[in-house]
C-alpha cells in the first residue's frame, strides 16, 4: 500500500492563523503538533514493511513537510511538488501515475493532510475494509456518519442497504442549507464527504482515461517533462505545463461519473478543521463554553473562540471568534467565518504580504522573525540551523547589518570570509554578494538590520542556492 497525503492548501479558511506559506496543515492549531504531523503519526500505525509514503504538496512547502517527517523518523518515498496548484483531480492522477510505474496493482490510500480523526482502532478497521474492496477493482471512499445537520460539509448519497459493508454511491451533494441538512439526516443514506479514497493505481487511471481524458493526458505530458531528483526522492512539476491542467476536484472530474465508486460508513470521530467553528470543537472550554488561551479573561461571555499570545479580556459578548496574531486581528461573529476567504481575496487584490506570511517565516535553512519595520528600516531575528547556509545573494535597494547573538557565523562578502562570535557584527553594502553559514553544532541566532528605500523580500538576486529554490 502507498499512503498518499494531499498536502496542498492556500491558507485562506483559517486566516490569519494560516497563510499561503504556512497553511493550516503545518500550523499548530490543536496542541503542540501540526495537523500534518498528526496525520503522519496516525497512518504510520497502518504501514507494513513493504508499504510506502507519497506526499503531494506545493513546491514552497517541501521543506516544511520534509522537516516534520524527519522529526518522526519517517522517510517519505516520493514528494510530488506542485509549482501551481490545480486541485485534487490532477494531484490524484499524478500520484497514481508514479505508483503505477512501479506496480499498477498497488493499493493507494489518499488522505487530506489537515483532518483530525479520533479513535485509531475504528480508523484502522475502515482502512483495512477499504483495501479489501479496492483490491477487487473498486474505488472506495470513506463516508462520515453524520450526528447533526451540518451545513459545512458536502454529502454523499448512497444506496441504503444496512446488510452491506460498502454502499454504492448514488450522488454527491454540495454543502446544504440547514433545512436540507435536516432532511438528509432524517432520511438516512447521506454521509459527510471526507475526501479520503482507496483504490488500485490502475483503477483510478483507467477511470480517468474514460471520464477525464484531458486531465489524464495533460498529467502524463507534465510528468514526462518534470524535474526528478532520485537522491531527494521528489518530482518537481513544471509551471508552464501545469498551467494547461484543468482546475477540477476529483469529485467533479471522476467520482460523480464513475460506476466503480463505493462508500464505507466510518464511525470514528472526524473533523476537517475547515472553519473556526470546527476548530473550536477540538479545543478545551471553560464553564461558559469559551475556548481561549489560559491568560485571557471572559466575563458575561459565552460560546466564544479566543486565540492570542497575549491576554484578551471580553465583557458581555457571545458567539464570537477573536483571532489575534502578531500582525493581524480577526473579529467575527460565529456563522460568518466562512466569509474569511473574502477578506483574504481583498488583501490579495492589494498585494498585502499578510496573505503570504506571518511575521515569522520558515525556510529550509531555519527561520526569521520580523521584529520591527518602517518604510526605511526593518529589524529581523534570524535563526540558522546547524550546518545550513543561506543562498549566495545580493540586494539592489538595501544595506544590511548583522549582529551575532548566539552560536557562530561564517560570513562571505564578495571574495572575503570572516567568522563572527556572539556580540560581533559586520556590514553588507548594497550590491555586494554575500552569504551566511552556520558552521556550528547549535543554532545560529542573529539580528539583522536592513536599511534602504525598498525593503521587500523580492529585492534579491540569487547567485547560488543549496535548495534549488526561487525564493530565499
Amino acid at each position: 500500500m502507498v499512503i498518499s497525503i494531499l498536502c496542498g492548501g492556500s491558507g485562506t479558511r483559517l486566516w490569519p492563523l494560516s497563510r499561503k506559506l504556512m497553511p493550516k496543515q503545518f500550523a499548530k492549531l490543536v496542541g503542540e503538533d501540526s495537523l500534518f504531523k498528526m496525520t503522519l503519526e496516525r497512518n504510520a500505525k497502518l504501514l507494513s514493511v513493504n508499504d510506502s509514503w507519497q506526499v503531494i504538496t506545493n513546491d514552497k512547502h517541501y521543506f516544511l513537510a520534509l522537516d516534520i517527517a524527519k522529526s518522526l523518523n519517517i522517510d517519505i518515498d516520493m514528494f510530488i511538488l506542485e509549482t501551481l496548484s490545480k486541485n485534487t483531480a490532477a494531484a490524484l492522477t499524478l500520484g497514481a501515475m508514479l505508483v503505477a510505474k512501479q506496480n499498477p496493482n498497488e493499493i493507494i490510500l489518499t488522505l487530506p493532510s489537515d483532518h483530525i480523526i479520533h479513535d485509531d482502532n475504528a480508523y484502522k478497521a475502515c482502512v483495512e475494509m477499504a483495501c479489501q474492496f479496492a483490491e477487487k477493482g473498486n474505488i472506495v471512499t470513506f463516508g462520515i456518519t453524520p450526528d447533526r445537520p451540518h451545513t459545512g460539509y458536502g454529502y454523499i448519497q448512497v444506496e441504503n442497504n444496512e446488510t452491506k459493508q460498502a454502499h454504492k454511491v448514488i450522488a454527491f451533494h454540495e454543502k446544504p442549507d440547514e433545512k436540507q441538512a435536516k432532511i438528509y439526516l432524517e432520511k438516512g443514506g447521506y454521509y459527510w464527504n471526507s475526501g479520503m479514497f482507496c483504490y488500485q493505481a490502475k483503477t483510478l487511471l483507467d477511470e480517468m482515461k474514460v471520464h477525464a481524458k484531458e486531465i489524464y493526458e495533460c498529467c502524463n505530458t507534465l510528468l514526462e517533462s518534470s524535474l526528478r531528483d532520485k537522491k531527494s526522492a521528489f518530482v518537481r512539476l513544471g509551471r508552464k505545463l501545469s498551467e494547461d491542467l484543468l482546475d477540477e476536484s476529483i469529485d467533479y472530474a471522476l467520482m460523480e461519473k464513475t460506476d466503480k465508486l463505493y462508500m464505507i460508513p466510518s464511525h470514528f470521530t472526524w473533523n476537517d478543521v475547515g472553519s473556526f467553528e470546527s476548530l473550536c470543537e477540538e479545543l478545551p472550554k471553560d464553564s461558559n463554553n469559551n475556548a481561549m488561551n489560559e491568560q485571557s479573561i471572559a466575563f458575561h461571555s459565552c460560546n466564544n473562540l479566543i486565540m492570542s499570545n497575549k491576554m484578551v479580556a471580553t465583557l458581555g459578548i457571545d458567539d464570537c471568534v477573536i483571532i489575534d496574531t502578531q500582525d493581524a486581528l480577526l473579529v467575527a461573529k460565529k456563522g460568518y467565518t466562512q466569509d474569511v476567504k473574502n477578506i483574504v481575496a481583498k488583501l490579495d487584490s492589494i498585494k498585502s504580504p499578510l496573505v503570504e506570511i506571518h511575521n515569522k517565516a520558515f525556510r529550509p535553512w531555519g527561520s526569521y522573525t520580523v521584529l520591527q519595520e518602517s518604510p526605511t528600516y526593518k529589524l529581523k531575528s534570524i535563526v540558522v540551523k546547524p550546518k545550513h547556509r543561506l543562498s549566495l545573494q545580493k540586494h539592489y535597494h538595501r544595506n544590511e547589518h548583522w549582529i551575532v547573538v548566539s552560536g557562530s557565523a561564517l560570513v562571505q562578502i564578495e571574495d572575503k570570509e570572516i567568522f563572527l562570535s556572539p556580540n560581533q557584527s559586520t556590514y553588507i553594502p548594497m550590491g555586494h554578494a554575500h552569504r551566511l553559514t552556520n558552521p556550528g553544532t547549535i543554532d545560529l541566532v542573529m539580528i539583522e538590520v536592513q536599511v534602504g528605500e525598498y525593503l521587500g523580500e523580492d529585492d534579491i538576486v540569487r547567485l547560488s542556492d543549496d535548495y534549488a529554490r526561487d525564493d530565499c
